[in-house]
């Protein structure tokens, strides 16, 4: 059976997904805005967690993680609390004047290892990736489908992640979005803490 048509659905809503604002790419945007490579381990980190929730999901996992109630609200409070500290953390900075380590200064402190560690975290807690892909596997991938072609659905999901994510931290490491950047630090700092912040205390409050 030809599941090209299967394959092509997948990477079209996978990229859609990716390309939406939200902490997957304030991960990768922080860290490239420090250094191109940071930014690129992030984008690696983001698209492993991707790579593993498609996985549980062709096994069945990702739904009954998400028909758990328990085990949803565990990931869902682990995400919140994470987001909150990572948007605290930024927002903190700016308190201790221009000097300050902002995201992206942290960032190139701790190198490519923190970064794609962040960017494995951010994915993994998102509670929101299990019904995500549970329910994009159930609706595209046919119940008799062979194992290549499971394979080859996680394979589409990692590929579309990396590729878009590493694009992302190609561009925003160029040397005009760093200018911008640097002339802009602390009002860009701002809006990721406060985004991430927000971002966070929704997900905590969401019932």
């Amino acid at each position: 059976m030809n599941f090209l048509p299967q394959l092509a659905a997948i990477a079209g809503v996978m990229l859609l997904a990716c390309a939406s604002p939200g902490p997957d790419m304030l991960a990768v945007t922080s860290h490239a805005f420090a250094r191109r490579r940071a930014g690129l381990f992030a984008a690696a980190g983001i698209a492993t967690s991707h790579a593993l929730w498609a996985t549980l999901a062709v096994f069945g996992l990702g739904l009954i993680l998400a028909q758990l109630a328990w085990l949803y609200e565990g990931i869902r409070m682990a995400g919140a609390a994470y987001l909150l500290y990572l948007g605290a953390r930024i927002l903190l900075s700016l308190r201790q004047g221009a000097k300050a380590a902002g995201p992206a200064v942290a960032a190139k402190q701790t190198g490519a290892a923190h970064a794609y560690r962040r960017g494995l975290l951010v994915g993994l807690t998102n509670p929101k990736a299990a019904a995500f892909f549970g329910s994009l596997f159930v609706t595209l991938l046919p119940a008799h489908a062979p194992m290549w072609a499971h394979g080859a659905m996680i394979a589409t999901v990692a590929g579309v992640s990396v590729c878009w994510f590493s694009a992302m931290a190609l561009l925003f490491s160029t040397d005009r979005v760093q200018r911008g950047y640097r002339k802009l630090r602390r009002p860009i700092d701002a809006v990721m803490g406060a985004v991430l912040v927000g971002i966070g205390a929704r997900l905590a409050l969401k019932r």
